[in-house]
């Protein structure tokens, strides 16, 4: 089977499922991102209403009109900044996020963050290489960002259920500890050895956990759930189903 992006990234069909998809991913964050939130506000975080609000009505409601790519990659942009600004209201002090920096990381939660999505990365490289997908065509991040761009779409969704919810829970249960895993030579902003194990020791127990799937009727862990979105997209770009990623609150 020859690549199925291949002729579509030559037509004018690319730009149309361009929109289509990017749009589907950035809801799928969105919609991810409140599950996640969700968590905390019923649990006494009623700070979180505003967002989970937006989240829920504004987003889709922006998604939904005539917008073009800028427009998606700015509203991804809102979604990803106003959630890392809700950090301060379930993290303690020293995991609080006052801006993303990335290259390199300037703080302990930035250091987190920038680990656990290079993981997450790579697992769904592995995940898409099994496919018949082409790694260098993607919808919302720009083919120039790297090689494998259409990985960089497809690991979105799984941040906030994978990256985050192992940050989350190491940080608030105290397996990761600012004095005792971080690098002090470098600002706090670098997972010593010890650290890095108990971070990857987490990731791989929340990426390997099972759950019934209720559309395939059995048992299925988030890591093939990478997968089988993959196998979504393939199916919308060459039988026009619907593309829906994975939905924490579906497991879908």
């Amino acid at each position: 089977m020859e690549c199925v992006l291949t002729t579509i990234k030559q037509s004018y069909a690319y730009m149309e499922n361009r929109l289509v998809i990017a749009k589907a991913i950035v809801q799928g964050i969105a919609d991810n991102i409140y599950e996640l939130l969700y968590h905390y506000y019923r649990h006494g975080k009623k700070e979180l209403k505003p967002l989970l609000d937006w989240l829920k009505k504004d987003v889709q409601e922006f998604l939904k009109s005539e917008v073009h790519i800028k427009q998606i990659l700015f509203i991804e942009g809102q979604i990803w900044s106003r959630f890392y600004s809700s950090f301060k209201y379930f993290l303690p002090e020293d995991f609080i996020l006052n801006k993303r920096v990335k290259r390199p990381p300037d703080n302990p939660i930035n250091a987190l963050i920038s680990f656990g999505n290079s993981l997450l990365y790579t697992k769904t490289i592995s995940a898409i290489y099994r496919t018949h997908l082409n790694q260098s065509i993607s919808f919302l991040h720009s083919p120039r960002e790297g090689r494998f761009s259409l990985s960089l779409d497809m690991c979105e969704v799984f941040k906030p259920v994978i990256v985050f919810k192992t940050i989350f829970e190491c940080v608030n249960n105290k397996k990761l500890q600012v004095s005792k895993h971080f690098d002090k030579n470098v600002n706090y902003a670098l997972l010593n050895e010890s650290g890095k194990k108990i971070f990857i020791e987490n990731f791989e127990k929340r990426i390997n956990e099972s759950f019934m799937h209720p559309k395939l009727k059995r048992k299925t862990t988030y890591k093939s759930a990478i997968r089988y979105d993959a196998y979504k997209l393939i199916k919308y770009l060459v039988e026009d189903k619907e593309f829906l990623p994975f939905s924490l609150k579906d497991k879908t």
